[in-house]
């Protein structure tokens, strides 16, 4: 039979996963050609500032497979919903039987992209971080800021957003967490302040150029998920001593460095994937005066990895 949890089952046992451990696992497994990732399936609603991702595959071996429905409506909150939704579907490999339907209202696919930033970071981010910058206002934002505290000491943070009064509330949020969190004027500053910095927007225009980024910065882009999004100009990745992608195949296709290879600033051979630095550490930054830059699009891989492990712990609680 057919086992259906609600977002308070899957809330209720979250904080017992090692989120940021099964990230890293599942990006190992992919780099390794270990996962078979068939190409996203999008499916855009301009009308209405909506977007339908469908990301599915299998770790080889293993006995479920996961499909995973994320959508993203971004005039929700006018009208007092939230932007995100979804649910992943988890299926037996030797039947195809529905196993179970976690109904996990985006909540996975947010808390699977933190872990996703806090990975890039513990293998890629300088050992001396002063400060951290994040571009963005919204649950990602908090959600980055939450999972970086799990692998960096510093607690000094600004934040940059296009609303100001989004982006205080974001200040006060993390501010709540442990962190002393200043506003940037506009994204320069930010970056003049910081020597880690994620971006978490969905903006279609460069918002970070070359002439920004200092010698010794990591930044770990994650908002753009499709094609037509881009927060880093192509000149930005051509100054970097490392690109990092979480799936070539896919960041070819969407993300920073599809616009990047588009405008023939930086080619495949360029880019290594964060698998292989998981792998093997030597691959990532080798010293602090290094630019490194993480283009994280989401692969259907860290699905797998946070729903069997939520999985998991669902049976135990059963």
């Amino acid at each position: 039979m057919t086992k259906v949890f609600s977002l308070d089952d899957i809330m209720a046992v979250l904080p017992h996963v090692d989120v940021i451990g099964e990230i890293a696992r599942g990006f190992q497994a992919y780099s390794d050609g270990r996962v078979t990732v068939p190409p996203v399936a999008e499916l855009l609603f301009p009308d209405d500032h909506g977007e339908l991702h469908i990301k599915y595959g299998a770790i080889r071996g293993d006995d479920v497979f996961v499909i995973k429905v994320a959508t993203g409506f971004f005039n929700n909150p006018q009208v007092g919903l939230p932007p995100f939704g979804g649910c992943m579907l988890v299926l037996s490999q030797k039947t195809g039987a529905v196993e179970a339907v976690l109904l996990e209202a985006g909540e996975l696919t947010n808390h699977r992209t933190a872990a996703a930033g806090a990975v890039a970071a513990q293998y890629l981010a300088p050992s001396d971080t002063r400060c951290i910058g994040i571009v963005g206002s919204g649950i990602q934002t908090r959600l980055q800021a939450d999972y970086l505290r799990k692998v960096t000491d510093c607690r000094k943070l600004t934040l940059w957003a296009r609303n100001p009064g989004k982006a205080q509330e974001a200040a006060d949020d993390i501010a709540a967490m442990g962190y002393s969190v200043g506003l940037s004027p506009d994204v320069a500053s930010l970056c003049a302040a910081s020597n880690l910095i994620v971006t978490t927007t969905p903006s279609k225009k460069p918002l970070i150029t070359a002439d920004m980024i200092s010698p010794g910065t990591h930044i770990t882009a994650m908002g753009s998920d499709s094609p037509d999004k881009c927060e880093l100009a192509p000149d930005l990745l051509k100054k970097a001593d490392l690109v990092v992608a979480d799936s070539l195949s896919q960041c070819i296709t969407q993300g920073e460095i599809h616009h990047a290879v588009g405008a023939g600033t930086i080619n495949e051979a360029d880019i290594t994937e964060l698998g292989q630095i998981i792998a093997d550490p030597s691959l990532g930054r080798t010293n602090d005066s290094q630019i490194t830059i993480a283009d994280l699009t989401g692969v259907a891989v860290q699905d797998i990895a946070i729903a069997k492990a939520v999985m998991a712990k669902l049976d135990d609680h059963g």
